[in-house]
């Protein structure tokens, strides 16, 4: 199976019923890990995948954040913070992409309270704050969620999307990223994720017009833009490790 067959498999199977993912990987490297990461070694080995994956470089690109009017380029957060990366559209239909944007939130929420004694981030996760320090790490890591669907997903449409999710814009480390079209949309996924993007009839859905397949991918990356866990079933991947993932590679 080639790369670009098996990121399709992956999109067909984040529906109800699909397997669990867990972390990709470039290959079993053994207990010591890949040079650069902190965690060490994934379970699972995805290395016929065109995602970046365990011990890769997160790719970089520039893309303007429309809410915040800046360019955010993601090797500006080299040195200084690890990233959260996934993609989505706000019109998703099926519950893929909330599912994407909670577990990115839920890291967001753990990251500004590891205690969860704040009563502005309610939806810590059960069990998280045994996990977790007390110390907040929410200046040293960047979430990055980025549109495929430029041509509805305004600047509008995001920050109405992010109060409907439960996103704190207000942080400072959350961005999301719209590419100029959807042409260059396309380009961004295919040439730095290997995910070919492309729109598909919504006939069978009231006013929707159009609709893209799932890949649910969620990248993390440390601050040396160093790729430690890619998942590659985000929407079903456990919400505690990830939220640990990004603790343990956040405050290594």
């Amino acid at each position: 199976m080639d790369r670009r067959t098996y990121m399709r498999s992956l999109a067909a199977g984040t529906g109800v019923g699909a397997t669990v993912g867990t972390a990709g990987c470039l290959g079993v490297l053994g207990a010591g890990g890949a040079e650069g990461t902190v965690l060490g070694p994934p379970e699972r080995d995805l290395s016929e995948a065109s995602h970046p994956s365990y011990g890769e470089a997160m790719p970089d690109f520039t893309v303007p954040d429309p809410i915040a009017g800046e360019e955010i380029a993601v090797s500006e957060f080299e040195g200084e913070r690890a990233v959260l990366w996934t993609s989505f559209y706000t019109n998703c239909p099926d519950g893929v992409c909330p599912a994407l944007i909670l577990r990115l939130r839920r890291a967001q929420a753990v990251a500004a309270d590891p205690t969860g004694t704040n009563p502005k981030y309610p939806f810590v996760p059960p069990g998280i704050r045994d996990v977790v320090g007390p110390e907040a790490y929410g200046d040293e890591v960047a979430f990055l969620p980025i549109t495929f669907d430029p041509e509805r997903d305004t600047a509008e449409a995001l920050r109405e999307y992010a109060a409907r999710q439960g996103v704190d814009l207000d942080a400072g480390n959350w961005h999301f990223l719209r590419p100029e079209s959807y042409v260059r949309a396309q380009e961004i996924h295919e040439e730095k994720f290997g995910l070919v993007i492309e729109k598909q009839p919504a006939d069978d859905i009231e006013n929707l017009e159009y609709r893209f397949p799932h890949y649910g991918l969620i990248i993390l990356a440390n601050k040396r833009g160093i790729v430690e866990r890619a998942y590659p079933r985000g929407p079903r991947t456990d919400v505690e490790r990830l939220v640990d993932d990004v603790q343990r590679v956040v405050t290594a």
